[in-house]
């Protein structure tokens, strides 16, 4: 007998996934992980037989509770449910499932209506780090229809502005894991940062690109795939993330100068695919890796020197603003980082899985 089990799934940002109360999954780690991956229809390239979308921006999952910390109104743990593997890995945030945990905490009544804006304080469960998103709860509701225009997603939607407090070093330790602005591999410069996602920069051009190239044209260079698999497992382990070999973390942002009036230009590895566009928290790392004189981001920006400018990062299907201030004292210090993105509820109800994997009787 099949087992259902409430969930909502919502886009977040440029991606979309499936969103649970934390209770109403087993609290047992893989039985839970051998239950989403029934829900999404995993290990399937097709992912034909769940609610997966047959690629990693849409085999996505957030567990949401009430927090366990004073300073937080809810734990949100991100799961990325891999498409072609019987794989769950919790080793990164996803900013971009983040801006609809807002609207969906508040639609499931773990933070009451504040008014016609509602701020609701999130604890990054992967990361043990804090995030602000401010939710339009106008009469008394969450509002998702409005004018703000995300690039990667069409159409407009209500502005969901996400502040993150306290993100420098979450995954690794330290804003600059390695402990330089840059270091060499097989005599290329990179620079490795993690201001809530860990991520390797490199210049599109040293790995034989210009940067302008899509997603699948990336995608399908062998030599390319492998060089950058080579760099993700050699600075892994110096960037505090252990054997990365299963993990998906750290990304590869391969820079280049801006084409349409930004920053600066990326092609972002997440790790094995490359981005359609590019993640929240991996925006906001290049992003502050170009207010750090002297990173190989900082060298390619067009903007550059002034930590307290708004950055504008081109990707392949639009631009990303971030907001980012570093200040350098002894060593690097971000005051603050934020941007705006946008959340769709799209559907609310039970997904089924075979009685074989759970069942709750």
């Amino acid at each position: 007998m099949l087992t259902g089990i409430p969930c909502t799934l919502m886009r977040g940002g440029t991606s979309k996934g499936l969103y649970f109360h934390a209770a109403d999954l087993p609290s047992e780690r893989g039985l839970r992980d051998r239950v989403l991956l029934a829900a999404m229809g995993s290990p399937d390239v097709r992912q034909i037989d769940g609610a997966g979308g047959a690629h990693p921006l849409t085999s996505k999952v957030a567990v949401i509770s009430r927090s366990t910390r004073a300073d937080a109104d809810v734990d949100y743990l991100f799961l990325q449910v891999v498409v072609d593997r019987a794989e769950v890995s919790d080793s990164q945030n996803c900013g971009n499932i983040l801006a609809g945990v807002g609207p969906w905490t508040i639609e499931n009544g773990l933070v009451p209506v504040a008014g016609a804006t509602t701020p609701v304080r999130i604890h990054m469960v992967n990361t043990g780090s804090l995030a602000v998103a401010h939710v339009r709860t106008p009469q008394g509701a969450v509002e998702y229809e409005g004018d703000a225009r995300i690039d990667g997603v069409p159409g407009t939607a209500a502005p969901i502005p996400l502040e993150f407090l306290d993100v420098a070093g979450s995954s690794s330790g330290s804003l600059l894991p390695t402990g330089s602005v840059t270091d060499d591999f097989e005599g290329i410069e990179i620079t490795c940062i993690d201001n809530g996602m860990p991520v390797i920069i490199v210049r599109a051009a040293d790995l034989g690109v210009t940067g302008a190239e899509s997603p699948a044209q990336l995608e399908t260079n062998a030599a390319l795939v492998a060089k950058v698999e080579r760099l993700r497992l050699a600075f892994g382990p110096r960037m505090n993330l252990g054997d990365v070999t299963r993990k998906t973390v750290p990304k590869i942002s391969l820079v280049s100068a801006p084409r349409h009036g930004g920053s600066i230009s990326t092609a972002t590895f997440i790790p094995h695919r490359v981005h359609e566009a590019i993640g929240v928290l991996g925006a906001v790392s290049v992003a502050t890796a170009c207010a750090i004189p002297g990173s190989v981001a900082a060298q390619v920006a067009q903007r550059k020197g002034d930590a307290s400018k708004r950055l504008e990062v081109e990707h392949p299907s639009g631009f990303f603003s971030v907001d980012v201030e570093v200040e350098r004292g002894d060593s690097f210090v971000v005051r603050g980082a934020a941007l705006l993105r946008t959340a769709r509820k799209i559907l609310r109800g039970d997904v089924f899985i075979p009685g074989a994997v759970w069942s709750r009787a």
